[in-house]
């Protein structure tokens, strides 16, 4: 039976992944199209937003596919792994500016000199019980989807500051907060290294689901009751190398370090049967293209 849930797990993640790459090359097939007519032009939106530049102009789309070796969920002392997107908007001609691993799919609707701000959102895949030991008894956690906003500085050329807010909307219906910079040096011509420091936040609601245990969980899990509570979540640190081919294409490499703290790092589920050091190594490509709105 453990082959055979190991042969399927192995299908899923070989699903997925020619399902991204398959998602990746119809993106390219369309951006190409559209680079050798320099940028292919959209209809302008029905309405504008209140206090935000108009989208009118000119944009440059960063899209591409990647590969990390992560733990099988937050707090477990195995790792997996698993498929990635790559995905961020910004105003065609603004500074190809750095692009963090931990980084969510971003639009920066508002690009001025060293300063963005704009839309973020994040996709939490789902926790199911039955694919791992360490689980059994807790339940299904669903697919979350993380909304909300970043904001990015640079208060000198090597250097990048950056914060998001999103509130979870499916699987949890918390706040998370992530706080990180990065020093970026230029090895050598296209090949850049960055390294820095990250902090996240996250509310009770965010942190609960994953690492709560209630009275039925802790008779059915054999784990002792224990009510998660939000706080600081966890600090880390984390290192890019990163190598221009040409103006569209970019490849990179990275790893970063996690320690959980506060309640999540005392859950029980992490005490007994995981870890608080949680370790991310991946690779990716990505290929950028512009377009125009009307």
């Amino acid at each position: 039976m453990k082959h055979i849930e190991e042969a399927a797990l192995r299908l899923t993640v070989n699903a997925r992944w020619t399902t991204a790459c398959l998602t990746l090359g119809t993106i390219m097939v369309t951006a190409q199209c559209a680079s050798a007519q320099t940028a292919f032009t959209l209809p302008a939106p029905p309405f504008e937003l209140p206090m935000l530049p108009s989208p009118s102009g000119n944009w440059t789309v960063m899209v591409g596919i990647g590969g990390e070796y992560t733990p099988d969920f937050v707090g477990s002392k195995n790792s997996k792994f698993r498929p990635i997107p790559i995905f961020s908007i910004r105003r065609a001609g603004s500074i190809d500016q750095f692009r963090g691993p931990r980084d969510s799919a971003s639009i920066a609707l508002l690009d001025v000199g060293n300063f963005r701000a704009g839309p973020a959102f994040k996709y939490v895949s789902s926790r199911k019980s039955d694919k791992y030991a360490e689980l059994t008894g807790l339940g299904d956690v669903k697919a979350a989807y993380e909304l909300g906003g970043f904001v990015e500085y640079y208060p000198v050329d090597w250097l990048r500051l950056r914060s998001e807010l999103r509130q979870g909307v499916g699987g949890h219906t918390g706040t998370v907060a992530d706080v990180s910079a990065d020093v970026i040096v230029p090895l050598i011509q296209m090949l850049t290294i960055s390294a820095g420091p990250r902090f996240t936040w996250k509310s009770t609601k965010a942190t609960a689901p994953y690492f709560g245990v209630d009275a039925a969980q802790a008779l059915a899990s054999g784990l002792p009751r224990y009510d998660a509570r939000g706080g600081a979540h966890s600090v880390g640190f984390g290192s890019q190398i990163s190598y221009r081919i040409n103006p569209q294409w970019e490849v990179h490499a990275y790893v970063e370090y996690e320690k959980l703290l506060g309640d999540a790092a005392d859950s029980p589920l992490v005490k007994q049967r995981g870890s608080s050091n949680q370790t991310t190594v991946g690779v990716g490509a990505s290929y950028s293209f512009d377009f125009r709105i009307r």
